[in-house]
Formats: structure tokens, sequence, C-alpha cells
């Protein structure tokens, strides 16, 4: 049985990607895996040659899967928790916030209505457009002027 599927499924996998010495890795285990397996074959499912395909380009599939998603290292500087913040930090950040949420109360509904249904929605500028019935330039135009009043105001205090 190895000697007449070794060389297809050396030839399937490597035509699926798999390198030469991946491919003899993946030939060998999906023959373990036969032997292993075969009383759960059923000739009513499918024909033998298909039921060992499957499970070869099934482990290729598996470890390809593998190899897309690399371990990560707990070291990693994107897993690490945020630096705790001084406390004259945090009161900036609090000044500053409070600064901004006053300036927003001083734009018109329109932009206003606009900029929270970008940025606390989450919505596109097309999504926007539709949501408000407003041609998509519109939703733009505004959004800009939004950030060019708010620009303004805050870097003046």
């Amino acid at each position: 049985m190895f000697e007449y599927f070794g060389p297809r499924l050396k030839s399937y996998l490597k035509r699926m990607g798999a390198d030469d010495a991946a491919a003899e890795e993946i030939v060998q285990d999906v023959m373990l895996t036969v032997w292993r397996k075969a009383g759960q074959f059923d000739e009513k499912q499918a024909s033998v040659s298909t039921w060992i395909f499957r499970i070869a380009r099934n482990r290729q599939i598996d470890i390809h899967r593998q190899v897309a998603r690399p371990e990560l290292s707990p070291d990693e500087p994107m897993l690490q928790p945020a630096a705790e913040q001084m406390p004259d930090e945090t009161l900036s950040r609090a000044q500053i916030e409070a600064h901004v949420r006053e300036q927003l109360k001083t734009l018109p509904t329109e932009q206003l209505d606009l900029l929270r249904a970008s940025f606390y929605e989450g919505l596109s500028h097309s999504e926007i457009a539709e949501a408000y019935n407003l041609p998509l330039g519109t939703v733009k135009s505004r959004i800009r002027l939004a950030f060019e009043r708010l620009r303004g105001k805050i870097s003046r205090d």
C-alpha cells in the first residue's frame, strides 16, 4: 500500500505547496494514520484512494495553519500591559479630555452628530452618508470642518 500511495501522495502534497522533506513527513504520517484508523474507513462514503488523499490534504492544511499562525512570545512588547501613568499625567489627560468635551459642545449639531457617528459608533463615511441620508461629500466636508474648528479652539487654549 505504501509503495503504491507513497509517491502519489508525495507528488500531490508537493503540488499543494509542501517542500520535499515536508511532503515525505506528511506521507509517513498519513500512512500511519491509515494503518491506525483503517477500521473507520467506510467504502460507502468514498473510495480508498479518496479517503487517503483526503487525510493527506487535511494534514497539509493543518500544518499550513500552524506555520501561518506562529507562536507568540510572552516577551512580545505588544502583549505587555501599558505602563502605569504618573498621577500628574493622569490629571493632565483628564483636564485635556474635559477641555475637548467642552469644545465639542460648541460645534454645530450637524457636525457633532457626524463626528459621534464616526468615532463613537465606528461608522465609515459611506455608512454615515447612508444613515443620515446625506451625500458622501457633505459628510466628509462637515467632519473636516468640525476638525478644523476643534483644532483652532484647542490649539489656542
